[in-house]
């Protein structure tokens, strides 16, 4: 498997997309005239990462070295003077997804992808104008599914604070909280009028992997329903197709449907336990240089596979989807995916805080760009408004059509 030199780790997340990373020291030019202080060493910190690993080398058509030169003639008395700076030369990017980190969300950040979270369980996104706040899925089991909050829907309010100005992070921090506390969110959803929600927050148990047997017809198959790609999913995911196997379970149905994402390295494992010797995804930095993650010589299963896929499967699930279907390994059942396709890189700075940087983009093993469009599904079939008991079972048109096409290949 060949990397960039820039990652070492890396995670795709709707709202949270990123990983941890070692943090890159790179010289100034020039040394300075005199001693920084910590908060600004700081600020050049983040500039110097930009400056060396986003993406888009013309970083925003801004001149970054103008941007470097101004914020080095600021006084920067307190690390919340620090905090406010490294944050005001990011959003010169206009890039959601780069961002800074004080300690308190990086924190959080990283006990998200570590598999446990108290809050509401909502995945979240900006437009590409950076103003509306969108759902990417709710988490399954979370306040936020079983008050209906769904993909899609835009936060435009939280505790009747507008959310337009809200980095994604500042709005998920908001979100959360302690246990037994309410948050209020207002919800505007298409050709519906906009209304409020109490969510009351609690601790949220991240395992992201349920499976069972099941017999449709005259046929045992195997269901697998996977809600996030955290630090749990590999193993989870493993240890669930090798039961079901020894149950000789003919063909499996894999749902992903309101998965946002998580860790790219996940999404890539979990490929190899279907895929044999074929290219995963690629991934694109700024020079163009593509890098490619490939499968290892034996899958777990050769048996037939069918994925499920809706508005709310975005990111590593996209990845993971794409692979799948370039390969012709599995078809894909449902509505066209969300559409993100770029890669975070997540680094250490100083005081504990850190910074989110979008390093690459990935394409598809058929070299599809699915950002901002999606992968379509081979059958299109439209999504219900459905509670939770109902997901997966008679009631549920996706999971029917499923398991239609999958007899067929039995």
């Amino acid at each position: 498997m060949r990397k960039t030199g820039l990652l070492r780790v890396v995670l795709l997340r709707g709202i949270c997309a990123i990983c941890i990373s070692t943090v890159l020291s790179f010289g100034l030019v020039s040394p300075p005239a005199f001693a920084f202080s910590e908060q600004q060493k700081l600020v050049m910190e983040v500039w110097r990462i930009v400056n060396r690993a986003y993406l888009d080398e013309t970083f925003n058509h801004q001149n970054w070295w103008f941007i470097r030169e101004k914020a080095l003639k600021r006084r920067l008395n307190t690390w919340e003077d620090a905090y406010q700076e490294a944050q005001s030369i990011l959003q010169k990017l206009d890039d959601p997804y780069t961002r800074f980190l004080p300690p308190e969300q990086y924190q959080s950040l990283q006990t998200n992808t570590s598999g446990e979270l108290l809050g509401v369980g909502l995945q979240i996104a900006k437009d590409d104008d950076n103003q509306h706040l969108r759902v990417i899925a709710p988490i399954a089991g979370s306040p936020a599914e079983r008050a209906g909050v769904s993909p899609k829907d835009e936060i435009v309010a939280i505790n009747g604070v507008p959310t337009q100005e809200f980095s994604l992070d500042e709005a998920a921090a908001r979100m959360r909280g302690p246990a037994g506390t309410i948050v209020t969110l207002k919800i505007d959803r298409p050709e519906a009028e906009p209304f409020e929600v109490n969510l009351t927050r609690e601790r949220i148990n991240l395992n992201p992997v349920f499976s069972e047997l099941r017999v449709e017809g005259d046929q045992s198959i195997g269901y697998i329903r996977l809600g996030q790609f955290n630090g749990n999913a590999v193993e989870d995911i493993r240890a669930a197709l090798m039961s079901l196997e020894q149950q000789d379970a003919a063909g499996y149905i894999l749902d992903l449907r309101n998965n946002p994402g998580g860790l790219l390295q996940a999404g890539i494992d979990i490929a190899r336990l279907w895929l044999d010797e074929v290219t995963i995804v690629y991934t694109v930095n700024r020079q163009g240089i593509l890098e490619s993650f490939e499968a290892g010589p034996k899958s777990l299963t050769q048996d037939p596979l069918v994925l499920l896929v809706n508005g709310g499967t975005a990111s590593a699930s996209e990845i993971l989807a794409g692979a799948l279907q370039d390969n012709d390994r599995a078809q894909l059942v449902g509505e066209t995916t969300f559409g993100k396709g770029l890669i975070q890189s997540l680094f250490d700075l100083p005081h504990g805080s850190g910074l989110a940087v979008t390093v690459a983009k990935y394409e598809t093993p058929d070299h599809h760009d699915i950002n901002k469009l999606g992968i379509t599904p081979d059958l299109d079939v439209a999504t219900e408004p459905l509670v939770r008991e109902q997901f997966a079972t008679g009631d549920d048109g996706q999971y029917q059509a499923a398991v239609e096409l999958l007899m067929k290949s039995l």
